[in-house]
């Protein structure tokens, strides 16, 4: 079997290559290394049958051969990253998916989309399930992310509908775990980073805005359960329900990191939500998953990750 996987030199995608060589899998990495990085990949160098591409999948790209299935995960999701370049980032979720899916059905490939939480924006429902549509702001600073996922979602079921392309969306929810990268912006990189180096842990708002953490490996797990599903559509929402406040959050990368916490309180971002927890049935009842890495445990691995590296 082979797998194209979009993005998989970043955080999430080098770990899905990881797992799918460790499988068996000829694997092909494309990435424009934007927010990528050759290291995360660097240890399947000269395996048989994998290649890697320095490719922007809104350009003039394809992969010759037969491909079974594609994990399009090319696009920021870091929110400097995504901030700083906006019109890269919807043209990643229009042109770039276009162009994904175009390919995919061109290989008679199984194609699944990394959607996220943030389609279902400051919610309104709580937990969010899948049936949720999401409370958007459709012009605010982080619509260029929310949006131009949620606008391929809706390409992905247009071509689904009409029978052109196998396509599974998966919505995932926060994601830590090694090679996050120390500059990324998300809470875990950022408190990890930060009381490693013994400096004041930056607490955007009260902290008490709560979100849900998903160690890498379960979602890998998740991830690919969802992928050996043909013809399945989704969503399914990928994530750990176990919901923590940001101040929770940092009180235990403190203890794990053996050091004083003191908080350094910032504005809170425009449309940041309150809370985020994903209602996980569906994946339950299709898929037979559940998280297995629990906060501690996943922090700890994280943490040795991060003061290994120095």
């Amino acid at each position: 079997m082979r797998a194209v996987v979009t993005g998989g030199a970043g955080f999430v995608g080098s770990h899905l290559v990881d797992r799918l060589v460790a499988d068996g899998w000829r694997v092909v990495v494309l990435d424009d290394l934007s927010s990528g990085d050759t290291a995360n990949v660097e240890a399947h160098r000269g395996v048989e049958g994998f290649e890697f591409h320095e490719v922007d999948i809104c350009g003039d790209w394809t992969v010759a051969g037969d491909v079974d299935l594609v994990l399009n995960f090319a696009s920021p999701a870091s929110p400097p990253r995504y901030l700083e370049r906006p019109l890269e980032t919807l043209d990643v979720g229009s042109t770039g998916v276009r162009k994904v899916v175009e390919f995919a059905a061109a290989k008679g490939a199984r194609l699944v989309q990394a959607s996220t939480s943030e389609v279902y924006g400051e919610p309104t429902v709580h937990p969010q399930t899948e049936e949720y549509w999401g409370n958007v702001n459709p012009i605010g600073p982080r619509s260029v992310y929310d949006e131009s996922k949620r606008f391929a979602e809706a390409l992905l079921a247009a071509h689904h509908r009409l029978g052109r392309v196998d396509v599974g969306i998966v919505r995932i929810f926060n994601t830590y775990g090694p090679r996050l990268r120390a500059s990324d912006g998300r809470v875990v990189s950022n408190f990890v980073d930060q009381a490693l180096r013994g400096e004041p842990l930056t607490v955007y708002g009260t902290g008490n805005q709560t979100r849900s953490f998903c160690y890498v490996d379960d979602l890998v797990r998740g991830v690919l359960a969802f992928a050996a599903q043909p013809g399945e559509l989704g969503p399914v929402n990928l994530g750990n329900p176990h919901e923590v406040t940001v101040l929770d959050l940092a009180t235990l990368v403190g203890e794990l990191t053996g050091t004083r916490v003191e908080l350094v309180h910032s504005e809170l971002p425009a449309d940041d939500p309150t809370q985020r927890r994903p209602d996980i049935t569906r994946a339950g009842q299709l898929l037979g998953w559940k998280p297995e890495v629990s906060l501690r445990d996943g922090l700890s691995r994280t943490v040795e990750w991060f003061r290994a590296r120095g």
